[in-house]
């Protein structure tokens, strides 16, 4: 993990604060701020303050922007990234579970008691694992592909519902997509 110093010997009026992962950073010197554009913790659509702004703002929308490449464009907003993997995702709890059950039908070849003492015993729980993981990782690409920094995820594609919050966050999108797998999450367990 990186560790960013805080710059308390500038100015009020010559410091900024940053959000990374939900909580507020700095304040850090105009210098250190540029570093962290410089070294990407800060990317096209990061949120900067400044003493003197009336609110947050996104760091392409201050004086900052110089400090960006202009041949690279922003990353796409949510509402122009394809969200059918991430659907699929949320409803994978259940599909994993459907799944489960072919599984079980394929390996006992038609004994359906075997099938349903093996589905009893959560002998094929690595199906839907194996699904909500591979759904994630393969939407964190897309993601990538759509100009995102994943980066600030920290690896935990494989931890579904930190990756949908954290995904929802970053595409400024709704929860929707984390409640629903919520749901289906207790819905299996249930079931």
């Amino acid at each position: 993990m990186q560790e960013h110093i805080e710059d308390t010997q500038a100015s009020p009026e010559d410091t900024w604060f940053y959000e990374e992962n939900g909580q507020r950073k700095g304040p850090v010197s105009e210098a250190g701020i540029v570093q962290l554009i410089k070294t990407s913790v800060l990317s096209k659509g990061s949120s900067v303050w400044k003493q003197g702004s009336p609110d947050w703002s996104r760091v392409e929308d201050t004086a900052l922007r110089v400090h960006f490449d202009d041949s690279t464009p922003p990353p796409l907003s949510g509402e122009h990234i394809d969200n059918t993997v991430v659907w699929v995702l949320a409803f994978a709890p259940l599909i994993g579970a459907v799944l489960e059950y072919v599984v079980a039908g394929i390996v006992h070849r038609g004994n359906q008691y075997a099938a349903q003492s093996a589905m009893d015993s959560n002998k094929y729980w690595f199906v839907t694992v194996g699904l909500n993981i591979a759904l994630a990782y393969f939407d964190e690409k897309r993601l990538v592909a759509a100009g995102h920094n994943t980066d600030k995820f920290k690896g935990w594609t494989w931890l579904v519902p930190v990756y949908l919050y954290q995904r929802s966050k970053a595409t400024k999108q709704n929860l929707a997509y984390f409640i629903v797998w919520i749901a289906c999450f207790v819905l299996m367990l249930l079931g």
